[in-house]
């Protein structure tokens, strides 16, 4: 049964009202996803305060191009889902984190980010950006390495000594 006109302009407003305020958008291929799969990857999002959205291509491109992106949007093939999110990493790192148990089910296949369409590759190289809790971790282990070594040679002569 086809879809009304009324009702393909409230999927457009809802997928606009939903992409309004995200930062990152992700598209997701996915095929064969069981139903407690796909509730699994839901939660999972949800968690992260992640928003996930199946939608026609049409009616995605329609609600897309009210937001002025630049670039080329990437090839969807399949069925389409949308992960969105205010933060900037949390959509992809979802998405990808959930892919690596379900490669032959979901597949990035690009998505937006700060405003302009990304490839494939390109988010998930964005998806694998560590935490910013970690990369504090990684910074302060840097900073903090030369007065390690500096305190082991100090050590290293009080003991010969």
């Amino acid at each position: 049964m086809p879809i009304t006109l009324e009702k393909k302009k409230e999927l457009v407003a809802g997928l606009e009202k939903a992409l309004k305020n995200a930062k990152s958008v992700v598209f997701v291929k996915f095929d064969k996803l069981t139903v407690a799969d796909n509730n699994t990857l839901r939660r999972s999002l949800q968690t992260e305060e992640v928003g996930y959205v199946v939608a026609k291509k049409s009616l995605l491109k329609r609600a897309l191009a009210s937001f002025g992106v630049t670039g080329e949007a990437p090839e969807t093939p399949g069925q389409i889902a949308v992960a969105y999110s205010t933060d900037l990493l949390a959509s992809s790192r979802g998405i990808f984190n959930f892919q690596k148990g379900h490669k032959d089910n979901v597949a990035i296949v690009g998505g937006i980010f700060d405003g302009k369409y990304m490839t494939a590759e390109e988010m998930i190289s964005i998806a694998t950006i560590p935490p910013l809790q970690t990369l504090r971790g990684m910074f302060v282990n840097i900073i903090n390495s030369p007065i390690q070594r500096f305190a082991v040679v100090l050590d290293q002569i009080a003991a010969s000594k």
